[in-house]
């Protein structure tokens, strides 16, 4: 692949081999102001890529070095997200500077770079997420407009499209057995989200969070039937 490098200083040693890739928005006005930052020292945050809109791409950190992207973060158990994960900064402004679709010619950037970098490491479908999934009472990207069912139907990632499912839905507040396996259910699946049976603010972030990767339409944290029917199609797909 063609990069532009644009080394940043910003790294340190990885504890483990990466297994994950994580995905982010830049969330500023401009790319020029997010790669200048990436690069900066005294700014202390960095990721392995930046994708332009353009598709242009930049290498930032070697991907054998631990990158400052993730920040206080949670995978299936795995606390040192950094450490085991390639991040990918792709450019757009995000909810706080005019939040847009992503370009195509900037997914399939994302697409290539992705493909590229699993040629490299063993890194599992379920293992593809985004910030906002590791870090779902902080973070909100790449958000609800990035194109996750796209990336599956490339080959990375997973996606699912359950039949309809009825129920009532389960909101801040519930408590009870069905709260209960809302909660294991998205711990099996990789999120911090312990089971308690309470339907507190936390789980009320974690199912937002689910929701802007694999229930796009809806992303108000109530875990209503479609929403509970992905996350078990998921957990299927991803055993």
């Amino acid at each position: 692949m063609d990069f532009i490098d644009a080394p940043s200083p910003n790294f340190d040693q990885r504890k483990m081999l990466p297994d994950m890739i994580v995905l982010h928005y830049t969330g500023m006005q401009t790319g020029e102001g997010a790669l200048a930052r990436l690069c900066d020292a005294q700014a202390k945050v960095s990721s392995h890529y930046l994708v332009e809109e353009d598709g242009r791409i930049f290498r930032l950190v070697p991907e054998a070095r631990r990158a400052w992207h993730a920040g206080v973060s949670f995978w299936k158990g795995e606390t040192d997200v950094n450490s085991r994960s390639i991040g990918i900064e792709i450019v757009n402004p995000g909810h706080e500077w005019g939040y847009r679709a992503f370009p195509e010619g900037q997914v399939r950037a994302v697409i290539a770079l992705i493909t590229d970098v699993r040629s490299r490491w063993m890194i599992a479908d379920s293992r593809i997420v985004g910030h906002s999934d590791v870090a779902p009472d902080r973070k909100d990207d790449p958000g609800e407009l990035f194109p996750w069912q796209a990336l599956a139907l490339a080959g990375h990632g997973l996606w699912v499209e359950p039949p309809a499912a009825p129920g009532a839905p389960l909101r801040e507040g519930a408590e009870g057995a069905g709260v209960f396996a809302l909660q294991a259910g998205l711990t099996r699946l990789g999120y911090d989200c312990a089971p308690s049976g309470i339907y507190d603010a936390h789980t009320t972030a974690v199912v937002r969070a689910f929701q802007r990767h694999w229930r796009q339409g809806r992303f108000d944290g109530v875990a209503d039937g479609e929403t509970r029917a992905r996350l078990i199609a998921l957990l299927r797909l991803a055993t």
